[in-house]
């Protein structure tokens, strides 16, 4: 027995959306409660336009347009959905599932493109503020509060465990915080005419945009960079596997993510020469699955002899001469 190399994808996934909805939301009521939260900010975004307009209030015109990243987020997340539901075939082994941490980014990408508009729209506006209508700010601000906060409600019920889901959660959220200020941005030129308070109220929604878009970027890219899942180290996991009985070495070790909530590994693995590949092979994989939550595990496992008699005859060696070795006695890292 030479060499034992094993794939087995033990996903978790529900339905045939490809989400592990731990609490079990379907893909299904995913949708439903995302086009609910649509429905609704559609609906108000049309009316804050106009009344933006109106009362001359940049804090409300950037509460519509954040309203519309929000709309446009959502309708991502759900197109995201339909392309994740599909099966793998063809070139796409893994299916589309990936289509949703691409939503994702371009969430992030668009609070970060219209915040710095809506930053350079505020400075000139604290230079050169218009009159602005206080009470009808107020009024409409208090509105939005309302819709944002039915519609966060929407959204909570869907699985935030995927990050398409998550941000529209963080545009809606966002959002709410945006009306508040605006509120009271409203207030403060209703009560003391102190107009370029809506000009500031404007610049805290931007800080607010700024921190949701990079977040987004940030958690979305390391995904297409295949970076491990940050709750996993992987050195401290290489540890763990060449710890177990009969293990002698581990390397060519990596952990990715495939989308939000499924992750996978795959490494080589070298045992003592008597001891049983698939036995050990089954070990581990039900250390992956239970300690770490990687149910998506393909390992290599070869005796040590047989490896290092392969590599002396010049075959190739699966082992990456970057990546790190993790050996019984000692480790080296």
């Amino acid at each position: 027995m030479s060499e034992h190399q094993h794939g087995h994808d033990h996903d978790h996934d529900e339905g045939h959306g490809g989400h592990g909805h731990s609490h079990g939301v379907s893909a299904d009521a995913d949708r439903r409660w995302l086009t609910a939260a649509l429905v609704l900010i559609g609906a108000f975004m049309v009316v804050e336009v106009s009344i933006g307009i109106a009362a001359q209030s940049l804090a409300l015109i950037s509460d519509a347009a954040h309203m519309l990243t929000d709309a446009i987020s959502i309708v991502l997340a759900l197109v995201a959905m339909r392309l994740a539901a599909r099966p793998a075939k063809g070139a796409f082994t893994y299916g589309l599932k990936r289509a949703e941490i691409l939503s994702a980014q371009v969430n992030g990408l668009t609070l970060m493109l219209l915040g710095a508009w809506l930053a350079y729209e505020a400075v000139h506006r604290l230079i050169s503020p218009p009159e602005v209508d206080g009470g009808l700010v107020l009024i409409t601000a208090l509105a939005g509060i309302v819709v944002n906060v039915a519609a966060a409600w929407c959204i909570s019920k869907a699985n935030r465990a995927s990050l398409n889901v998550e941000g529209a959660y963080q545009h809606i959220l966002n959002d709410l915080f945006a009306f508040i200020g605006t509120a009271v941005a409203g207030l403060v030129v209703l009560t003391t005419g102190f107009v370029q308070a809506d000009a500031i109220a404007t610049l805290a929604v931007v800080a607010l945009m700024f921190k949701a878009g990079y977040g987004l970027l940030r958690e979305s890219g390391k995904i297409f960079l295949e970076a491990a899942p940050t709750h996993i180290d992987p050195d401290a996991l290489g540890d763990k596997l060449v710890a177990q009985p009969a293990v002698v070495e581990v390397h060519d070790l990596h952990i990715w993510q495939i989308t939000s909530g499924q992750n996978a590994v795959s490494a080589h693995v070298l045992v003592d020469d008597d001891a049983d590949c698939h036995t050990i092979r089954r070990n581990l994989e039900n250390l992956l699955s239970s300690e770490y939550g990687l149910n998506h595990s393909t390992l290599q496992v070869d005796h040590a002899a047989e490896d290092a008699t392969k590599s002396a005859a010049g075959g190739e060696h699966c082992q990456d001469p970057h990546g790190p070795i993790h050996r019984l006695t000692p480790h080296v890292h």
